[in-house]
């Protein structure tokens, strides 16, 4: 009947839960594709120098139970980044206090030079060698009386 409001027990006044009504398919536009922006491995944070001293400062300052940890929980840090940077922290004082040597500053001396030096005094000691033996050859040749040609000839020939 046209005018009946009474429905039969397979109809429903309401849309299904799967997402409206089963004549009308759902089309997906595109399968989820994974932000490209995302890196694949997350990247090391890094804190600068001014940064660590402050948070170490600023944890020193702590008097109550609890602060220590509530700077930590607002910094986003661990208690091993505090330990390590008090140590740094430390280490660095101990540099500064260690007795420097006086004076001007040692020249950085290139190996090769060291190297290069050794050899000019080996070829030095080779040449004073190799004139002494053209003395004697020279001075057996005036006895023998053998003439033997001008050094200055034989560079030029």
């Amino acid at each position: 009947m046209p005018g009946d409001t009474e429905r039969s027990g397979g109809e429903r006044s309401e849309a299904p839960r799967s997402g409206g009504s089963p004549a009308i398919e759902r089309v997906t536009a595109t399968p989820e594709v994974p932000d490209p922006e995302v890196a694949a491995r997350p990247k090391r944070r890094q804190f600068t120098a001014e940064y660590k001293l402050r948070i170490v400062r600023e944890a020193d300052a702590c008097k109550g139970a609890g602060e220590i940890g509530a700077l930590l929980r607002r910094e986003g840090l661990y208690s091993s980044h505090l330990v390590l940077w008090r140590r740094q922290r430390e280490e660095a004082a101990q540099a500064q206090l260690k007795a420097r040597k006086r004076g001007p500053k040692a020249k950085v001396q290139d190996p090769r030079v060291k190297q290069l030096e050794r050899e000019n005094a080996r070829l030095q000691r080779q040449l004073k060698r190799v004139e002494l033996l053209l003395d004697i050859q020279k001075k057996a040749g005036e006895i023998l009386g053998i003439p033997l040609k001008n050094l200055d000839d034989v560079e030029n020939d």
